[in-house]
């Protein structure tokens, strides 16, 4: 399917090919008619793509604070790396899409197979959504006209922010297609609108939607001319729909209001206020957020849990009802914001006119329809062939296939594969766009979202799964059901009945094919080198690691029990098995102790404890209350009165060792390509996992076991 994209590097809009997207449980699958270019974030999208890397960094000023702070806990080349690595990420473009559903989602009701819906679909022929963010277009609303659904939500929700009254004034500054739909919202709730903007075509439009009009481009004191229109007193709003970096439209907006007016800033504004203006007319100054109550809510957005009507009365899905119900009513006219009409080959014209025309309004995309695909055709389209030259160079490449192509997947894990020399076969995700451009990266001969084919098929002996932890244990029970070589990022399992569930699986292949998770740490040049001074004189140790693990949200999918296991299963089972490793002995006995913070939901700072047969302890101090500016991990060991000191895996300090003083590296080595390559190399040879069996079934059993205290 055809889908747009933008190059961040360069700013380039281009029409690519990729697979039709999965359907997944609580979504709708569509097949888009229309889509809407919002003229205001895609021309500032466009444009921040096509600006230099300096200006870049000017544009995004907090970022640049992050890679500082990067280079001085990682390093240069790491962060080099990382930076290089999101810039070639392709974004997908778009946000307002109307079409016909093909495929309706699990748990999902009040839609059906060819119902027109709009949605925040974006500019592809065929989209996957969230049932949240979806609405059934009414009968006599043209889908073109629905296009407009999403964007126009935006206007309605900051006009519900304005909390409008019958007869009052409000002033809307910034007639772009935000503003203009603003002023239709406030002119059907009874009040008067002076719409104020230098664009002479605009106010036009604004005067024929019932406004009255301030042109700033002809006036020398804006707040007086429009004060004066409003019969010479103050008025009692202001919804600032303008895009700039100058403070004036909210410094002119609080000139303008009334003593308790409101301000409400759904545009880009520079916002140095001034409190004098604020304090003394008791002001009240809020942003509004995209659609509505639910946005950025992963558990309405993703999961598809809505909020009570009687408590939320306008949330996304219903705000995107009540505008499809005021443009039926006629409340809402959108005719006359279309600008430009193109098909979507023509996509590349249609971002060149919004860049070269700064009066466009409304372009519209329209898609070529054809009969509803039906299953069948669906899965064939979910596979695309990458025309890619395989390895011939070494016959005895094995091939391998991978499920996922996440960031770790896409910036570690594939490339250390790549180093190794595997021959990749099919790059599976769910996500069509991403899954083409990893796919295409590194010489994938396919991209698909159709997973279900890869059980069937002899062509990948290897499978390297990097999926979201609740996946694992199935994705590994299937893969060697097929019986295909397992490589799975950590962790193995979220809970002991899926370990059991891996353990049976791999018996019952006989431990013909390998099993192993991405425990890389434990191949790192440091930890090796670690091994080695303390096996010249082995004997019980004592370790400390210090992990600096810092915060991520408690709604984060990591931190769902149920999807992600929680921080101390998927991830700090790192810790485990390098402790396990470094101690080269079984652990007999794990405690764990967590810190209690009241209210928090985040079981993910804590301490853990690990006894080992051979004497050896281990304490994981794993903590996400932390500052980022100190490095991320510290591992001591110390033994018969010496100590190994690692740090970030960039430097690794001896004391007390006989002619080891020191060693270091310019870029962090977790081990990610040592790793990778012992596993290819067990796979060819015949031989043996790198990470025992046994090893790893004990490290996932009191991983499991520590997490679900």
């Amino acid at each position: 399917m055809k889908q747009i994209t933008q190059d961040l590097k360069t700013g380039a809009t281009c029409l690519v090919d990729v697979p039709l997207q999965k359907l997944r449980p609580g979504c709708l699958l569509i097949q888009t008619e229309y889509t809407l270019i919002s003229a205001g974030t895609e021309r500032m999208l466009v444009g921040f793509g096509k600006s230099s890397y300096l200006q870049k960094a000017k544009q995004q000023p907090d970022k640049v604070k992050e890679v500082f702070q990067k280079i001085k806990t990682d390093g240069l080349m790491t962060t080099v790396d990382a930076v290089k690595a999101k810039l070639a990420e392709p974004m997908p473009m778009g946000y307002c899409n109307v079409g016909k559903v093909i495929g309706v989602g699990a748990g999902v009701n009040g839609f059906a197979v060819g119902d027109l819906v709009a949605s925040n679909g974006e500019h592809a022929e065929y989209v996957c959504v969230p049932k949240n963010l979806c609405a059934k277009v009414p009968e006599g609303v043209a889908a073109q006209a629905a296009s407009f659904t999403v964007l126009a939500s935006i206007a309605l929700q900051s006009v519900r922010l304005i909390k409008p009254e019958l007869g009052e004034t409000v002033v809307v500054s910034g007639l772009g297609l935000v503003g203009l739909l603003a002023v239709q919202f406030l002119r059907s709730h009874g009040c008067r609108v002076i719409g104020a903007d230098f664009n002479a075509q605009r106010l036009r439009l604004a005067e024929k939607f019932g406004a009255t009009t301030v042109d700033l481009a002809n006036v020398d004191d804006p707040v007086s001319a429009i004060v004066a229109c409003n019969d010479g007193v103050e008025v009692d709003a202001v919804l600032i729909a303008a895009s700039t970096k100058s403070n004036d439209p909210v410094s002119q907006a609080a000139k303008v209001c009334r003593q308790r007016g409101r301000i409400v800033l759904v545009g880009v504004t520079g916002l140095e206020l001034s409190r004098a203006d604020f304090y003394h007319k008791e002001l009240t100054f809020q942003v509004s957020c995209s659609y509505g109550p639910g946005r950025y809510d992963p558990t309405y957005e993703d999961a598809g849990h809505d909020y009570p009507k009687g408590f939320v009365r306008w949330t996304e899905q219903r705000n995107f009802e009540a505008v499809l119900l005021a443009i039926k009513e006629g409340w809402l006219q959108v005719d006359d914001l279309i600008t430009n009409d193109f098909p979507v080959a023509k996509a590349e014209k249609a971002y060149q006119a919004l860049l070269e025309d700064k009066s466009a309004l409304g372009i519209i995309l329209s898609f070529p329809q054809q009969s509803l695909p039906d299953a069948d055709v669906q899965n064939t389209m979910r596979t695309i062939d990458l025309n890619t030259v395989a390895k011939a160079a070494d016959t005895k490449s094995a091939q391998m296939s991978v499920i996922g192509a996440g960031n770790y997947a896409s910036r570690m894990l594939i490339p250390a594969f790549d180093k190794a020399g595997v021959n990749f076969g099919t790059l599976y995700a769910n996500t069509g766009l991403k899954c083409k451009s990893v796919a295409t990266k590194f010489g994938f001969a396919n991209a698909s979202t159709h997973l279900e084919q890869l059980w069937s098929s002899d062509a990948s002996q290897i499978v390297a799964i990097a999926t979201r932890h609740d996946s694992h244990a199935s994705l590994v029970c299937q893969s060697l059901d097929a019986q295909k070589h397992v490589f799975v990022e950590k962790p193995l399992a979220i809970n002991i009945e899926e370990v059991e569930a891996v353990e049976q699986a791999y018996a019952s292949q006989q431990n013909k094919y390998l099993l192993m998770v991405g425990f890389n740490r434990r191949f790192s040049p440091f930890v090796v080198k670690m091994k080695e001074l303390l096996q010249k004189d082995p004997g019980p140790i004592s370790m400390n690691m210090m992990i600096n693990a810092g915060h991520i949200p408690a709604e984060h999918w990591t931190q769902d029990p149920k999807v992600g296991g929680g921080r101390i299963i998927g991830e700090a089972c790192h810790f485990i098995d390098l402790a396990r490793f470094i101690a080269d002995s079984a652990i007999v006995d794990a405690s764990i102790n967590y810190l209690q913070q009241p209210g928090s939901t985040a079981f993910d700072t804590a301490v853990i404890s690990l006894q080992f047969a051979n004497g050896s302890i281990a304490s994981i101090n794993y903590f996400a209350n932390g500052h980022k500016s100190i490095p991320k991990e510290r591992v001591e060991v110390f033994s018969k009165g010496r100590v190994l000191q690692l740090d970030n895996f960039r430097k690794l300090i001896g004391y007390g060792f006989s002619g080891f003083k020191k060693m270091s590296a310019f870029k962090q080595d977790k081990g990610q390509s040592q790793c990778a390559q012992a596993f290819v190399q067990a796979v060819q040879n015949g031989g043996p996992s790198p990470i025992p069996y046994e090893q790893i079934i004990e490290v996932a059993k009191v991983s499991a076991q520590l997490g679900s205290k």
